[in-house]
């Protein structure tokens, strides 16, 4: 018979997790800056949710990340992006961020990686990062027809392939996306303010599928 160890320490790694977010939730209601802790990144990615979820930089990212902020989606940066985001949040939950004493004061009881799970967590990173969009593939996005879709995306990373999902799965990940959006006060075109450029949900979608990856038969 299969042994069932793997699937226990699994479970188990997973129970911790959950524990630390609970962790992490609790020390962000103690403290006055919780707030502002809590609103950098939107709430809704979980461990589980990481790619390679049982591996050593999935589970690294989960432990370090939490402490500060919702957990961070590797897709949120590219690759070549990650290594400076890991050295400037590794310095911030050292005390040593901008911010100089606020910032000891908000770190207080947080764990800094060592150096040896820093990599390992810039390695994990770097490989599930999101890949920019090859401006030779779609060069449509760097016209008029792709300023909803560009304006929208650049906000938060770089340009995602439409080729990525179907035409079909797309608006749902559009809604996260603008969720996301609302929650990190970035422009989403739900309430018009003079100047502001306003994003329209069906340009997007309908960018997005003319450009999309074809079902499979």
């Amino acid at each position: 018979m299969r042994s069932s160890l793997p699937l226990v320490l699994l479970l188990a790694a997973f129970a911790a997790q959950a524990g630390e977010m609970e962790d992490a939730r609790k020390r962000w209601a103690e403290s006055p800056h919780g707030p502002m802790l809590e609103r950098i990144l939107p709430p809704g990615f979980e461990p589980t949710d990481l790619p390679e979820p049982k591996s050593r930089g999935a589970r690294l990212t989960a432990r370090y990340c939490i402490q500060c902020h919702n957990l961070a989606n590797p897709a949120m940066h590219d690759a070549a992006k990650w290594p400076a985001v890991v050295e400037r949040m590794v310095l911030r939950m050292q005390g040593k961020g901008n911010m100089g004493r606020l910032m000891a004061e908000m770190m207080a009881g947080v764990e800094a990686p060592p150096a040896a799970d820093a990599a390992v967590l810039v390695a994990y990173l770097q490989r599930r990062a999101q890949k920019p969009l090859d401006p030779r593939k779609v060069p449509e996005a760097y016209r008029a027809e792709g300023d909803a879709f560009r304006l929208a995306c650049n906000q938060c990373h770089v340009l995602p392939d439409p080729s990525r999902y179907t035409a079909r799965e797309w608006p749902a990940v559009v809604a996260r996306m603008e969720k996301n959006m609302e929650w990190m006060n970035r422009v989403v075109g739900s309430r018009p303010l003079p100047g502001e450029p306003q994003l329209k949900i069906e340009d997007i979608n309908a960018f997005l599928a003319r450009h999309a990856r074809k079902p499979r038969e």
